[in-house]
């Protein structure tokens, strides 16, 4: 099995636009992950807090809701915004 493995790696090529797009995941889930460490926050703490738009913050913080990293906590007192927290291990 790990020889097939082996042979598609070697024939599969990421393009560099995908190499570039994980590279912003990356940097973009490791900022919204420092903003979370201290304290819950809703989205517009976080673009705050990180100086990114808030589109920008709401599409990668759903991203990571949807794979489990960030939890939705409670609604804030204008019932506007929830606030979210890294998953807990």
């Amino acid at each position: 099995m790990s020889k097939t493995i082996n042979i598609i790696k070697e024939k599969r090529q990421v393009t560099e636009m995908a190499k570039q797009r994980q590279k912003v995941y990356a940097n973009m889930r490791k900022q919204l992950r420092k903003a979370l460490e201290d304290e819950p926050k809703t989205i517009p703490e976080l673009a705050a807090a990180t100086g990114l738009p808030l589109h920008e913050v709401t599409y990668y913080l759903m991203t990571m809701r949807k794979y489990g990293e960030v939890v939705t906590g409670e609604v804030d007192d204008d019932d506007a915004y929830y606030y979210y927290e890294l998953k807990k291990k």
